[in-house]
């Protein structure tokens, strides 16, 4: 163990805090000392999350046991750890937070999305944790902020044609397919097989929360609309966003923006084939990854531009662009711990 950093995850019992514990256990760098849970408190980690059977010895233990580390990684329900932050940040220099709670830096745009915010003297302390966008801050960062799901496909799909200035400062509408884990392990009379499976339900058409992270975010702040869809798969996000390019702007132009924006990004792929199958991009594909694959398709005639990202919501959409932050923190290649291929078929 020397030389490694010591890690802590509180709330590891749900899907943020287990993937993430999935994560670590294989990164050459990290030695995980404790696990939380108050409902699985003695139980050993298998117990709760079976995939990592004879992966660790770990049992879960209740918050009020947690010991200093090197890393805290708060894996919450959104408000806990902001009411709580005095005593989680004493226990570790860096933090690694995947609720919303410190998402935002803007304290109205926090207010119109999640009410009044818990500790607002602190929004604006942590940086967001999306290493294609943020990679400088992220290397002095000792306090982390994940982003949301939703709001990292939209993002990394949309942020290179806006800092480009490809598109026309029109409203941008995006849809959001989204599979049944990113509702948490938590049941609810609207994740009970009976409902969820086989359905399309449309459950947040306007006002989701994640348009505050998207806006803050982008260039420009442009205006973006929302809408979640709730299919049964239970890994992955489908994110399409219907926008407009600048007059006499081509698909050359389009490609341009990407590969200026993401050369180099060791996660992020671009996904336009003129032929076979798998022409765009696809969750499946990225399922138990940190990729996000992205793809476009221009409609020449009206210059109606549809782009498209998938990742993985538990990954890429939570854990997996956590821990790439915090090996940009360390100083650690950034693909460490991270290098799962997926799966085919």
């Amino acid at each position: 163990m020397t030389g490694k950093k010591t890690l802590s995850i509180v709330g590891a019992s749900g899907y943020a805090g287990g993937e993430f514990l999935r994560l670590a256990l294989s990164h050459p760098h990290l030695e995980v000392k404790q696990v939380t849970s108050r409902r699985f408190a003695g139980e050993p980690v298998h117990f709760v999350h079976p995939n990592l059977r004879g992966r660790t010895n770990l049992k879960f233990v209740p918050p009020e046991r947690l010991e200093p580390v090197d890393i805290l990684v708060l894996a919450l329900p959104h408000g806990v750890f902001a009411r709580e932050f005095d005593r989680y940040s004493a226990l570790a220099p860096i933090l690694v937070d995947l609720s919303a709670d410190f998402r935002l830096k803007d304290p109205e745009l926090y207010r119109r999305y999640y009410g009044e915010h818990p500790r607002p003297d602190l929004l604006g302390r942590f940086v967001y944790a999306v290493p294609e966008l943020y990679r400088e801050a992220l290397k002095g960062a000792d306090w982390i902020a994940g982003a949301g799901c939703n709001a990292t496909a939209t993002l990394l799909g949309l942020y290179p044609l806006l800092k480009a200035g490809v598109l026309k400062p029109t409203p941008i509408f995006v849809t959001l397919l989204i599979s049944t884990s990113a509702g948490g392990a938590e049941a609810s009379p609207a994740s009970h097989h009976p409902e969820r499976a086989g359905s399309l339900r449309v459950y947040k058409p306007t006002g989701h929360r994640h348009t505050a992270e998207v806006v803050e975010n982008l260039p420009g702040r442009p205006e973006v609309h929302l809408t979640a869809i709730a299919t049964d798969q239970v890994r992955g996000i489908l994110m399409t966003a219907q926008c407009f390019v600048q007059d006499g702007w081509s698909e050359r132009d389009v490609w341009q923006a990407y590969r200026e924006a993401y050369a180099g990004e060791p996660f992020v792929r671009l996904v336009k084939q003129k032929k076979g199958v798998h022409r765009y991009p696809d969750p499946r594909f990225v399922q138990g990854t940190n990729y996000a694959d992205i793809g476009f398709e221009l409609e020449e005639d009206t210059g109606r531009l549809v782009v498209m990202t998938a990742i993985d919501n538990l990954v890429k959409g939570t854990a997996g662009h956590a821990l790439q932050a915090l090996n940009v923190r360390m100083g650690w290649p950034e693909t460490l711990g991270l290098d799962f291929p997926g799966l085919h078929p």
